[in-house]
């Protein structure tokens, strides 16, 4: 989820209501059946079949990849990795839906391009006791896509924190002996909220840069950097594997739902679908990017939390990075990393952004513009720093946010929106039956991991004020 591709960099493409240009060859609802991909129009220049796999990978691997060992931990060795390809079985095919049911919409009104809430707009309204609420369809999704982006950069806030107070904590003992896990001594510093509000300034330096160009070159290292992170961590993971392997089959039930929160968190990627199969030369190609490209995150997902766990077992924290030897190679990594995290969350800010700024530059005067821009910017910045101080615990905040947000644009939505698109045009039964099983999954998840998520929230905090209370005794 570091990407810098998302679907509001077409938005208003699907808007717009000038004809089509020679390239972009569409037909009007009542001229004849459109070709599948013809509203894309062919042999335009756009992004290459392997362009488009690198960007679909940018968008589903971020900080869900770190929290996953943890994940795993909580389902057990044995459910947790079937448990995690399960998922990406379901979540590739709901973003196939996605695509499909956006290809059968834009052919029937004639446009060449809808994003994620013109999709659910325009499918509601093809249903008679649903159509007077489709633009609360529309505002739906985009809540909930506001609520995914402004949580990432929520747990961009704790992982900044966390990562860079324990780099800060263990600096007069990290050693250049990276074969053991073990430190001397661990000087305490301030606590983690306090390393969040001095992470604030510079991230909404970071937000000023309202135009995503003059990032590219930061947000090409920063990949990198995360990349080269990500081998030294399946290094040591592969390379420090303890046998004999002693570990749980299958988690406690009631951590089950913990699981599925940073699960589908990590693989919430169904936003940059749209922009990217619209973007490519030959689009009739993006099945087979979205198949191989999910592949790979999924065999990249289970073993990374797999190994991840079996490496760490029971001591396995929020990010695998905290679990890290502390001598000099491994604190660069964590360091590094957090560079990546950094960027990134300037690129995850601009999608809510571009949501929520123009509406409200549109209700003051031109001169006051640039003052509404920079201060909603500052606004948003301090709201996801404020809501990472009141929940400074990595692996609940994923949690939580996958449980609350990504649950329904990965899982509960794509189904729905099939039956209501295609509910009159001959829809077999178990396909029905089909998409209403794999929302109920997506409501049940949804329900089950925010409860849990914020009922251990809850537990955390009390026992935090109960310790500093018997420390201050």
């Amino acid at each position: 989820m570091a990407s810098d591709i998302n679907y509001q960099d077409v938005q208003d493409f699907s808007r717009r209501d000038e004809s089509p240009t020679e390239d972009e060859p569409i037909r009007s609802p009542g001229s004849g059946r459109q070709t599948e991909y013809e509203r894309i129009g062919g042999g335009r220049t756009g992004s290459s079949f392997f362009q488009t796999l690198i960007h679909l990978l940018k968008g589903n691997i971020g900080t869900g990849l770190l929290g996953l060992p943890l994940a795993v931990k909580n389902a057990g060795l044995l459910v947790g990795p079937f448990s995690l390809l399960a998922m990406g079985i379901v979540a590739v095919h709901c973003m196939n839906l996605l695509v499909k049911c956006v290809h059968h919409l834009s052919a029937k009104l004639g446009k060449p391009f809808l994003s994620y809430g013109d999709a659910v707009e325009y499918g509601m309204e093809n249903v008679s006791w649903l159509s007077r609420y489709s633009l609360w369809g529309r505002r739906v999704v985009n809540m909930f896509l506001n609520i995914t982006q402004l949580g990432f950069c929520c747990v961009y806030f704790v992982f900044l924190s966390d990562n860079v107070k324990q780099v800060v904590e263990t600096a007069n003992a990290t050693t250049v002996n990276c074969h053991t896990n073990e430190t001397g001594v661990i000087v305490p510093s301030y606590n983690s909220r306090l390393y969040m509000v001095f992470f604030l300034p510079f991230i909404i330096v970071l937000v000023f840069i309202r135009n995503l160009k003059y990032l590219a070159p930061l947000s090409f290292f920063a990949n990198i950097t995360m990349c080269v992170s990500l081998i030294f961590i399946y290094y040591y993971c592969l390379t420090n594997i303890p046998y004999p392997i002693n570990l749980p089959l299958a988690g406690r039930g009631v951590d089950y739902p913990l699981f599925f929160g940073t699960a589908i968190f990590a693989f919430e990627g169904i936003g940059v679908v749209l922009p990217l199969e619209n973007k490519m030369q030959n689009p009739k190609d993006f099945t087979k990017v979205l198949y191989l490209g999910m592949g790979i995150v999924t065999a990249f997902y289970i073993s990374m939390g797999t190994i991840g766990y079996i490496g760490f077992g029971d001591h396995i924290r929020g990010s695998i990075t905290l679990n890290l030897p502390l001598c000099w190679l491994y604190q660069a990594v964590k360091l590094l990393y957090s560079f990546g995290i950094y960027i990134t969350y300037a690129l995850q800010f601009y999608v809510s952004a571009e949501i929520l700024i123009p509406p409200a530059q549109a209700r003051c005067s031109p001169r006051w513009a640039l003052v509404v821009d920079l201060s909603i910017r500052v606004a948003l910045v301090g709201l996801t720093c404020i809501l990472a101080v009141l929940i400074p615990e990595l692996d609940l905040v994923i949690s939580l946010v996958g449980s609350v947000s990504s649950s329904a644009l990965a899982l509960i939505f794509p189904p729905l929106l099939q039956i209501i698109t295609f509910h009159n045009e001959g829809m077999k039964r178990w396909v029905m039956v089909k998409d209403v099983a794999i929302s109920l999954i997506g409501l049940v998840g949804f329900v089950a991991g925010t409860y849990i998520s914020i009922q251990e929230i809850i537990t955390r905090n009390s026992a935090r004020h109960n310790s500093t209370h018997i420390q201050l005794m």
